[in-house]
């Protein structure tokens, strides 16, 4: 059986239509009710025939491999997407990695057993990198229903979704600078290794909330005199960061590097700060809690509005979670 429904929007008519044999439903959207008949009709007969969904035709790994060159090819985060879908494809479920199954076959109950096994499992992760990992699945499940037509529908929606991690409060001492620095050879003087560009990067980062990517591909010709300029950022926009005094200061310690102001790279900087993490002996600490001291300091001098210009934040409510200020100094302030 087969129903038609016509919707007109902005001056656009569409006609989707719904087919549903015994307990298989699936919906389509046409530009004409011919098209929509005609998909109909055959959507009822392969069913009818046997060939229920297309998703017994597909893997989830082949549904990944589709959505990378259509989907994810059009993000900048495409590498790190690319590298998340592999991995889920990995994961085993009943003794079968999950990219190897049918479409139909991935279930509620075989994505809540990978979530359980994912929070559980030998490397255990947390609830919000299990959602992070549920809302490309989710995408993945929804393009293969609705542009693809391999789906009747996406296992996503009735899967429970875990509690999302408590957000970071970590503040950063002036002695936890001081050792940091000291272990990365920086003692305010001009720079002359990796280590030493890597500790102003963090200096500079406590000053600007600029992310460790932004300062890592600053250019020279986007810095002029108090204003850095940065093109692209981690939300598709372009955004302009005010530099303080001491901020210009850092940059002033930096050698001509070319192409970028610091002249390393992002996992250079990564692999460099954790190695001096190990040597100042400090725990709990990632380069990117430079950016919740930062806006917490910042806090202090700019007005909500200036703050969440300056950080790129255009919902002022993420700005809490990244706003860590201790009572006790909130009650010296106060007095």
């Amino acid at each position: 059986m087969a129903s038609f429904k016509k919707d007109v929007s902005k001056g656009r008519t569409v006609w989707r239509v719904q087919v549903w044999v015994g307990e298989v439903r699936e919906s389509a959207t046409f530009t004409t009710k011919a098209e929509a008949a005609a998909w109909a009709a055959q959507r009822e007969t392969e069913i009818r025939q046997g060939g229920a969904t297309r998703g017994k035709k597909h893997t989830l790994l082949e549904a990944f491999h589709r959505y990378e060159k259509e989907v994810s090819a059009h993000k900048r985060g495409m590498r790190w997407e690319i590298v998340r879908m592999n991995a889920i494809a990995r994961h085993k479920v009943n003794g079968q990695d999950l990219g190897s199954m049918p479409l139909e076959a991935v279930t509620p109950e075989v994505l809540g057993a990978w979530r359980d096994s994912r929070m559980s499992g030998d490397k255990p992760v947390s609830g919000s990198t299990v959602n992070r990992d549920m809302n490309l699945l989710s995408h993945v499940f929804s393009t293969a229903q609705q542009e693809w037509k391999w789906i009747a529908s996406t296992p996503t929606t009735n899967v429970r979704r875990p509690k999302e991690a408590a957000a970071r409060d970590r503040r950063i001492s002036d002695d936890e600078i001081d050792r940091l620095c000291f272990a990365l050879g920086f003692d305010e003087q001009p720079v002359q290794t990796k280590s030493g560009a890597v500790a102003v990067a963090f200096l500079f980062a406590i000053e600007t909330a600029m992310r460790a990517g932004e300062i890592c591909s600053l250019a020279p010709g986007n810095v002029t005199g108090a204003v850095a300029h940065l093109p692209m950022t981690k939300n598709g926009r372009k955004r302009d960061v005010p530099l303080s005094k001491r901020a210009r200061e850092l940059l002033a310690y930096l050698p001509p590097s070319g192409d970028t102001v610091f002249g390393i790279s992002s996992s250079t900087l990564d692999a460099l700060f954790r190695k001096a993490k190990a040597r100042a002996q400090i725990d709990g600490l990632t380069f990117h809690d430079s950016r919740h001291e930062a806006i917490t300091r910042l806090a202090r001098k700019l007005t909500v509005l200036e703050l969440a210009r300056m950080v790129g934040h255009t919902n002022l409510n993420q700005l809490q979670t990244y706003y860590n200020e201790t009572a006790e100094n909130l009650a010296a302030r106060l007095d």
